[in-house]
């Protein structure tokens, strides 16, 4: 592309509004125009308004502008959303409704009925959901949503597995990262040392919208995953990276080898697309027998990757395994840019 497309990003300051605009400072499709965030910012330039949490530093060209209000008024046409569920139920619709496209990482509609919840590499075809949105017959607009942090990981691994073998049962506990619960997050004294086993609102996210991500598009609706889920989260003393132990019952049987190809061979249409932050591999397995880590295994596939190991038989169900993924990169901005590639690929940014 000659000319890049402009874009903006709402809740600009927060930790994911900060991963928006370092994973975009070199995008080859997309440059930052303008951003917006909570009142008390506005009006600051963002190199104030900003407490940058990131080990890189802020681009000088993002640091020296001003930070708007959150109004659609002025506002490029495409919107990447970094907001809390309370704030983006009210703003995420106003910005559709004035004719801009919400890429969005927010809770607030992803189980909305019209409203794609999109992984592009397991449910891209879920996006034709935009075309009976009220807000794209009236203005032109949409909204389109990515997964939880913690449920994106353990999708990526479970839709090859589904594909092949069909999922039956699926058990998932969570080992997550504190850095997704924002800045400043969880106090220093109920983290260090300690683990959390309560996460609000994520135990039901995960089985909700796991079904919604591996369920069929019938035409203006989503059927669920015909599977049982069940998930406990934990918050721990991590920085970045979820970590999963997800035991699965298939539907049909499957040799540890046929199962570990199936990770390790996955593509989808973001792999052949050749989108920008699409990676490589998108699973890949672990041979070592204490893998993934991480500390060493977060990284993977520049953070879009998801990484499996352990797998081995279950004495209640059939299979045992760790995922992990990186839940401010795959799980959040990253998650959300790839989906805004593939709205650009299908012709739906213009």
């Amino acid at each position: 592309m000659t000319r890049k497309i402009p874009i903006g990003i709402l809740g600009a300051t927060g930790v994911v509004g900060q991963r928006f605009i370092q994973m975009l400072e070199r995008h080859p499709w997309f440059e930052v125009a303008w951003l917006a965030a909570s009142d008390r910012s506005e009006g600051k330039v963002y190199g104030e308004a900003a407490r940058w949490r990131l080990k890189t530093p802020i681009p000088s060209a993002v640091a020296g502008m001003t930070v708007s209000p959150a109004a659609p008024e002025g506002a490029p046409k495409i919107i990447f959303a970094a907001l809390d569920a309370s704030i983006a139920a009210e703003l995420e619709p106003r910005f559709a409704d004035a004719g801009c496209a919400v890429v969005s990482n927010s809770s607030a509609l992803r189980m909305q009925e019209d409203v794609p919840l999109v992984i592009p590499e397991v449910n891209g075809g879920h996006i034709k959901l935009i075309d009976i949105q009220a807000w794209r017959k009236k203005s032109g607009g949409y909204v389109v949503t990515n997964p939880n942090c913690s449920a994106i990981g353990l999708v990526l691994a479970l839709a090859p597995l589904h594909q092949q073998f069909g999922l039956e049962t699926v058990m998932a506990v969570t080992m997550q990262a504190v850095s997704g619960a924002g800045y400043p997050g969880v106090a220093s004294l109920d983290i260090l040392g300690n683990v959390i086993p309560y996460i609000r609102n994520e135990e039901e996210k995960m089985e909700e919208e796991t079904k919604k991500l591996l369920g069929q598009l019938n035409g203006s609706r989503v059927i669920p995953g015909d599977f049982a889920m069940s998930a406990q989260c934990n918050r721990v003393a991590v920085e970045d990276g979820h970590t999963e132990s997800v035991s699965i019952r298939l539907r049909k049987k499957a040799k540890p080898q046929e199962i570990i190809a199936a990770w390790n061979n996955y593509r989808a249409e973001p792999q052949e697309l050749k989108l920008p932050s699409a990676p490589e591999r998108p699973v890949i397995y672990l041979e070592a027998a204490d893998r993934p880590q991480p500390r060493f295994d977060v990284d993977i596939g520049a953070g879009m990757t998801s990484a499996v190991g352990r797998l081995r038989p279950c004495g209640v169900l059939d299979w045992k395994f760790t995922v992990l993924s990186h839940n401010t990169i795959r799980g959040a901005a990253g998650a959300a840019v790839l989906n805004a590639e593939l709205l650009k690929a299908k012709g739906y940014l213009g």
